[in-house]
């Protein structure tokens, strides 16, 4: 197993080899951070890829002394956000300045796999999807969020709203399902 600043290293050099060894090393999480964000598999390695690009023209800039996990992280985070503003030209709601929590069962989340839950968030509309993710995957604050999407507090607030709203529902239908295929 190659260290991982053996292989940062020899990607600061465009060495090709370090470049596959850091892309398979760090493969699946990435790819798990671009699902959340993409509506489909494709979508997320063109997200995926994207990010690696952004991550080998900008690796020089890596801290080695800070975790690279977390590095990566926020770069997929950010390659994803731009994607989805470019790409499906997301149209954010209007500001709804009171919002109510709504929650999800945690005993039913517990009845849904991961890729279950995984398939019902990329169902969401590309807006509700982003500000679901960077609130509860990544744990933006709604004021980071808003500065990052160009909106207000209140619609991201507003879209959590109705992404939990939806996915409650999904997740309700969902489980009713499997209780019917049960009995």
């Amino acid at each position: 197993m190659h260290e991982l600043n053996d292989i940062i290293e020899g990607c600061r050099q465009w060495n090709r080899n370090s470049q596959e060894l850091l892309y398979r090393q760090f493969y699946g999480y990435a790819m798990s951070i671009a699902l959340r964000y993409a509506q489909n598999k494709e979508e997320a390695v063109e997200i995926l890829n994207d990010g690696f690009l952004k991550i080998f023209q900008h690796i020089k800039e890596f801290d080695t002394n800070r975790p690279f996990k977390s590095w990566l992280a926020k770069i997929v985070v950010n390659t994803a956000i731009d994607h989805l503003r470019s790409k499906k030209k997301i149209s954010f709601t209007e500001d709804i300045t009171q919002v109510y929590d709504l929650g999800v069962d945690d005993t039913a989340l517990d009845k849904l796999s991961y890729e279950e839950l995984l398939v019902l968030v990329q169902t969401l509309p590309p807006a509700y999807r982003t500000v679901f993710n960077l609130y509860i995957m990544e744990g933006f604050q709604h004021q980071e969020i808003a500065e990052r999407l160009g909106i207000s507090e209140g619609t991201s607030k507003s879209n959590l709203f109705k992404a939990k709203k939806i996915l409650k529902e999904k997740i309700e239908k969902a489980i009713s399902y499997n209780n019917t295929l049960k009995t």
